[in-house]
């Protein structure tokens, strides 16, 4: 493993940002930014031994921070959505998060974890990327202490390890919201809707309708467009007629990961890419899955002079289910002084 560190610019309001590069001893490289903790770049071999960058983002922290659709980041304090931007915690409501995708609070807010600039650190051969959150902080309780570790390993993995702390009770769900595409990050829609999906979920949260809230329900996918228990390629159903594709307009849901104990450590899918041979399993702590086709990109520039169409990328953002703080019979979401939030998430790559 090898560790460098470069300038990624400044951001509008004179902050520098950095660029460090991981490399491990096969030559997969991870470029990562403390801006938001995102990762930019994912370097990986196909069949052949073809190296390509396997996932979207752009050239500079300007077009980061001027449109980035979430491209890579690490969201916060609150991946996912949280219903009316409201909640209740022992007996006392948050009813000021900030409501940024229609009624609803978004992955932490207007100035979410993706907007900051993190402390980094190397040690050893991971990079460490450590923020606090204020008490109040866009409307969430608590001031927080966040650590994630990237770690790229020398069987071809990146691993993620997210930490936090509080002081006051709160509510915590954390995720890296990279957008795939194996066959290389400028492969487009056609070939990315030909990977096959393996989703290690016999149930998912169906939503209300096109707000994305769940309703409460665990619904079984057999029969339905949502069963990727086997491997289907993502177009096959992605136009479905079915009210909850309607609804995401596309895949826009999360999935309920078979585990044997909570907090253990396994497989939540596993992508292949037919054209190129490669293959991603995403492994996980986290009890769900949020399976998303990118419905929303509109064909805006990317790096190194690609587009960036509709469903032309994949995500595969690991958590804790949507608005469970709204749904006590879901997996909590809580966080209190004294206890350590944990959680860790490994996409390991191959080719075949």
């Amino acid at each position: 493993m090898s560790i460098t560190k470069d300038s990624f610019g400044i951001t509008k309001d004179g902050t520098p940002v950095d660029l460090f590069t991981l490399t491990n001893a096969n030559g997969l490289t991870a470029k990562i930014t403390n801006y938001g903790g995102t990762l930019v770049s994912l370097i990986v071999p196909d069949k052949d031994g073809k190296m390509d960058d396997v996932v979207l983002g752009f050239d500079t922290v300007a077009e980061y921070e001027e449109k980035s659709p979430y491209f890579g980041c690490i969201t916060g304090r609150y991946a996912n959505r949280i219903a009316g931007g409201t909640f209740t915690l022992d007996d006392v409501t948050y009813d000021q998060l900030a409501v940024n995708n229609g009624p609803n609070a978004l992955h932490g807010g207007l100035v979410g974890f993706d907007k900051k600039v993190w402390d980094a650190e190397v040690v050893a051969d991971s990079l460490k990327l450590h923020t606090v959150s204020p008490d109040g902080e866009e409307g969430y309780s608590g001031t927080l202490d966040v650590m994630v570790t990237y770690t790229l390993t020398d069987d071809n993995a990146l691993k993620i390890d997210y930490e936090a702390m509080t002081d006051k009770p709160t509510v915590v769900n954390l995720t890296n919201h990279s957008y795939f595409n194996l066959a290389g990050h400028d492969a487009g829609t056609e070939v990315m809707l030909a990977h096959e999906m393996m989703i290690n979920a016999d149930a998912f949260t169906p939503v209300a309708d096109e707000n994305a809230i769940p309703t409460g329900e665990i619904r079984p996918v057999v029969g339905t467009p949502m069963d990727f228990t086997s491997p289907v390629p993502i177009g096959d159903r992605i136009d479905a007629d079915c009210e909850q594709i309607q609804f995401g307009v596309g895949y826009d849901h999360n999935w309920v990961l078979k585990k044997t104990e909570d907090g253990e450590l396994s497989l939540a899918a596993r992508t292949t890419d037919p054209k190129s041979g490669r293959i991603m399993e995403t492994w996980t702590t986290e009890p769900g899955v949020q399976f998303y086709t990118a419905n929303w990109l509109d064909g805006f520039d990317g790096k190194n002079g690609s587009t960036c169409p509709k469903r032309c990328a994949f995500c595969l953002e690991t958590q804790h289910y949507p608005d469970s703080p709204n749904k006590p019979q879901f997996p909590t979401t809580e966080l209190r002084p004294g206890e350590e939030y944990h959680s860790t998430t490994i996409y390991k790559f191959m080719a075949e």
